[in-house]
């Protein structure tokens, strides 16, 4: 029996999802330590132990060796699977959606998530910002998905996975994907694809 790996992450965080949607995916087996980020639980001494940088999601694996930040654990965890396309060209566009993740997406959609739904505040007290660039980025990526099922290929990859982890709760940010019909369409995919239950990692079950 394969010694499982361990992931430390929150239930509702998109980043720590990733990690366990690629695992299920690939049937990777592993034990979830649920790190409570609202309540301080990546402060504690115990935690930066194990990463300083005091985040999740983090892997460790049976080695005992520890990896950080979402979009290298799923690459890791995925290196010889069909989640990365073989071509060079397809994996490097793979990896160029998932940096963009990380710099033009995930800092105004999930950011803004977390401060109406998790900190319940008001949009007035939040950086209209946030949601001018995630606006942007959702119409991003409505024009790419606009002549193809999936960010990369004809197939679920990596890039679908890192992106759809926050895209698909978006409207706890306040975004309106009625409004991004491509990427509303694009989500569904991807959920049937990964076997995604519509209402996991939400902060209020869809109605």
């Amino acid at each position: 029996m394969t010694t499982p790996v361990r992931i430390y992450g929150d239930a509702r965080s998109g980043n720590c999802l990733k990690v366990k949607w690629t695992a299920d995916h690939l049937a990777i087996p592993y034990d979830w330590h649920n790190v409570d980020v609202v309540k301080g639980e990546t402060r504690t001494e115990d935690f930066l132990a194990i990463n300083p940088a005091g985040q999740v999601p983090c892997l460790e694996r049976p080695d005992g060796r520890i990896l950080a930040q979402s979009n290298a654990i799923i690459f890791h965890l995925a290196r010889g699977s069909a989640l990365i396309p073989e071509d060079d060209f397809d994996q490097a566009k793979m990896l160029e959606w998932m940096f963009w993740e990380q710099y033009s997406h995930e800092p105004f959609i999930a950011v803004r998530r977390f401060r109406k739904s998790m900190q319940n505040l008001s949009d007035d007290e939040i950086d209209p910002e946030l949601m001018a660039k995630g606006r942007r980025a959702l119409g991003v990526m409505e024009m790419r998905l606009l002549s193809r099922d999936f960010i990369v290929r004809d197939q679920v990859s990596l890039a679908d996975i890192a992106l759809v982890a926050y895209t698909r709760v978006a409207d706890e940010g306040g975004f309106d994907l009625d409004e991004f019909l491509g990427v509303r369409a694009w989500v569904a995919r991807v959920e049937n694809e990964l076997g995604i239950d519509p209402d996991e990692g939400r902060v209020s079950p869809v109605l």
